[in-house]
Formats: structure tokens, C-alpha cells, sequence
């Protein structure tokens, strides 16, 4: 009997894949009187979903939640393109598609392929980048209230940009402005996760537990949210209300320079994201279950963390600090497309269209250009308030 499983590309899973993949594990393999192992064999691989083997990443094929993650990427690009629109001078967008293309006039050209597509590219990158590293950390720490801007990670990065921007002086201009501070960004929230992984490592689990980390990433945030404001008591006016503004999390200054770093870190982490997903799986079934499947905790632990961490780091280094983006976006992935865990795919496509919806509400909606940070804290406060009340009701039922 030949079925979707055995054709060419498409590997039948076995029961433990069924289970890492998220399929429905198959229910009891017993040979049943009337119909035999046979037809219980049959009955079995027809109820397994197909998927398809490239390596050591398995996907098991669903077409209602495939459909779903194309739909949620068809609005991405439609917010991409309303996020080019919008501004001082307002483009069409059939215009705006058609100069995408290679259409239009030269000075719809310059508007949009100097000035506006920069500045949406990194929105997307950056939110995508944002809802990856969210979805990471939370997976990896089993607590929907971790991410990179609770742990501290964004703060620490905030904290290297920060002390460029203020211990300079005027002389932040030019290369170092541009190089320096990403680059101080990036080492910023690196040192602060290893700091933190540090700290937070038990000698008795021979490792670092989820709920350590977070208390732990939440005392040094707040410690670096002081070292912050030290840093701009000390520095001049102008000093001062130019890191502020980086503080905010601005797209103004979104170019090429920032773009591609970005889009590189968000490709390689991505790379790994996937490539561990088997991984990803089985921790949530818990460390026991995790060492009995063969997972080497502590390696995979530490090597999906540092992908979270860059991808974090590389994200705020570009633009600034845009808040509760990591936050939200696995939670709302995985609420609308009711998964047991945080999906990878959906929660950077929704991170992607967070970030690039809240910079359509600054220039769009707002009558000045605000910062895209502002517009996603005013968002994700409210959103913080509803997942800890629906949390507390979960475990009030339970």
C-alpha cells in the first residue's frame, strides 16, 4: 500500500517524531481481534501526517496551520508596503508597488528606494529578529514572561550604546557613531547574558533553571536601568537628548549600515533556530525526559540562548530598544495558532509585523513622527497586564 509518507522526499515518521514533530502521537498499537496487526499497521501510517526529512530537521506538513503562517506573511508584506506609503508625502501604493518593480519616476524613486524602503526593511528585520529571540528564550526557560527586554538583555546593550553616545562626547559623529555604537550595543547585551547566565548556574542541576534566570535578568535589569540613568545625569544636553531619543527606539536613522548586519544575524540565528527545533521539542518535555531522548542539555541550552541573545542584541544595536516586542509576539503566535509551544516561523512573522505596524501608527497616524519604541510600550503594557491576569487565572483553576 503505497500512501502520502512513502512517496519520494517524504519520510514516514515514527512515533518519537511524531511526538517532536507536534503531530498526533498514534493511539494504541495493540493488534485488535477483528482486523488484525495489518490493518492496525495501515490504519496507523494513515493516521500520521506526512513530513518531510532534510538532514536532521523534520517537519511534519500541516496544511491548515501552513496556510495560516502564509496568510500572517501576505500581511507582513502588506504592512510593508503601507509602511513605505505613508510619511510627509503620502505615496499611492500601486505606486508603491510599481516602483518596487522597477517603475515609476525618478523622484518616486529616490523617495522610496533611498529614504523609505531602508527604513521599512529594518522595521521588518528587527521585529522579526525580536519575535525569534522571544520565542527562543521562552521555549528554552519554559516562562511566557521571559524575553531578552525582561532578562536584561536589551538593557545591557542600551547600556554599551549609551556610554558611546555620552562618553564621546560631540565626537559622536561620522564612523564612530555608526560602527561604534551597534558595536557596543551587541557587546553590551552579550556580556550581560553571560553575566547572567553566570550568576543564575546551579551547581546541584549542573546547569542554569528557567525560573533562576528570570529573577536573576530582572534584578540586573533593573541594575543597568540605574547605570542608564547615571550615564545621562553626567552627560550634556545635546548628549543626552541624543541618546535619549536612541533609548526610544528610532527608525530615523534606519540605513544600510544597520540594515545588513541585521539581516545577517537574523539569517544565522535563524539557521540555528530551525536546525534545533527537534531539540526544542524535546525540552518541552522537561529535562528528564530530554536526557532519557539523548539532548545534551547543557550545550543546547547555552548554544539556543546565545542564538536569543544576538538576535536580540544585533535587533536593539540596530534601532534602539523597542519593548515587550519579544514579549508579545510568541504569545500571540502561539495563542492564534493554538500550538502546545511558542512557534519559531509565526512568532517572527508577527514580531515583523508588530514593529512595522507601530512605525505605520508613528508616521501615519501620530501628527509627529514618533519613535517606534514609544508606540509598542503603549501597546505591550496593556498586553504584559492581560497575559499575568490570564496566567493567575490558569493557576487559580488548576
Amino acid at each position: 500500500m503505497s500512501t502520502e509518507a512513502d512517496r519520494p522526499g517524504l519520510a514516514k515518521p515514527t512515533p518519537l517524531d511524531a511526538k517532536l514533530g507536534g503531530a498526533d502521537l498514534i493511539g494504541s498499537m495493540t493488534p485488535s481481534p477483528a482486523t488484525g496487526v495489518r490493518a492496525d499497521a495501515a490504519t496507523a501510517v494513515r493516521a500520521v501526517r506526512p513530513a518531510l526529512r532534510l538532514g536532521p530537521l523534520s517537519l511534519v506538513f500541516r496544511p491548515g496551520l501552513t496556510l495560516a503562517v502564509l496568510a500572517l506573511a501576505i500581511g507582513v508584506v502588506a504592512l510593508f508596503c503601507l509602511d513605505i506609503a505613508v510619511g510627509e508625502t503620502h505615496v499611492p501604493l500601486s505606486r508603491v508597488i510599481d516602483v518596487l518593480t522597477g517603475g515609476g519616476t525618478r523622484s518616486q524613486r529616490f523617495i522610496i528606494m533611498e529614504s523609505r524602503l531602508p527604513r521599512a526593511l529594518t522595521a521588518t528585520i528587527v521585529g522579526a529578529a525580536l519575535g525569534l529571540s522571544g520565542a527562543l528564550m521562552q521555549s528554552i526557560l519554559h516562562n511566557r514572561l521571559a524575553g531578552p527586554d525582561v532578562l536584561g538583555i536589551t538593557t545591557g546593550a542600551s547600556v554599551g550604546a549609551v556610554a558611546v553616545l555620552v562618553g564621546a562626547g560631540g565626537a559622536t559623529t561620522g564612523l564612530l557613531v555608526s560602527v561604534g555604537t551597534p558595536l557596543a550595543a551587541l557587546a553590551g547585551g552579550l556580556l550581560t547574558a553571560v553575566a547572567i547566565y553566570a550568576l543564575a548556574w546551579g551547581r546541584a542541576e549542573r546547569g542554569a533553571s528557567g525560573i533562576r534566570l528570570v529573577l536573576i535578568g530582572i534584578g540586573v535589569n533593573a541594575l543597568l536601568m540605574s547605570v542608564i540613568s547615571w550615564l545621562l545625569t553626567r552627560a550634556s544636553l545635546t548628549d543626552a537628548t541624543r541618546a535619549q531619543q536612541w533609548l526610544n527606539g528610532s527608525l530615523n536613522a534606519a540605513d544600510a549600515g544597520r540594515l545588513i548586519p541585521a539581516a545577517v544575524a537574523l539569517t544565522v540565528v535563524a539557521v540555528v533556530a530551525l536546525g534545533s527545533s527537534r531539540t526544542l521539542a524535546a525540552l518541552q518535555l522537561g529535562q528528564e525526559s530530554t536526557r532519557v531522548l539523548g539532548v545534551s542539555i547543557q550545550s543546547q541550552q547555552a548554544l539556543l540562548i546565545g542564538a536569543s541573545v544576538v538576535a536580540a542584541s544585533v535587533a536593539t544595536a540596530a534601532v534602539g530598544p523597542v519593548g515587550f516586542v519579544a514579549l508579545a509576539a510568541p504569545q500571540i503566535a502561539r495563542m492564534a495558532f493554538r500550538t502546545p509551544g511558542e512557534p519559531l516561523i509565526a512568532s517572527a512573522l508577527v514580531g515583523a509585523a508588530l514593529v512595522t505596524g507601530a512605525d505605520v501608527v508613528a508616521r501615519g497616524v501620530s501628527p509627529v513622527d514618533l519613535p517606534v519604541g514609544i508606540v509598542t510600550a503603549a501597546f505591550g503594557g496593556p498586553f504584559l497586564l492581560y497575559l499575568l491576569v490570564r496566567m493567575n487565572r490558569k493557576a487559580t483553576l488548576a
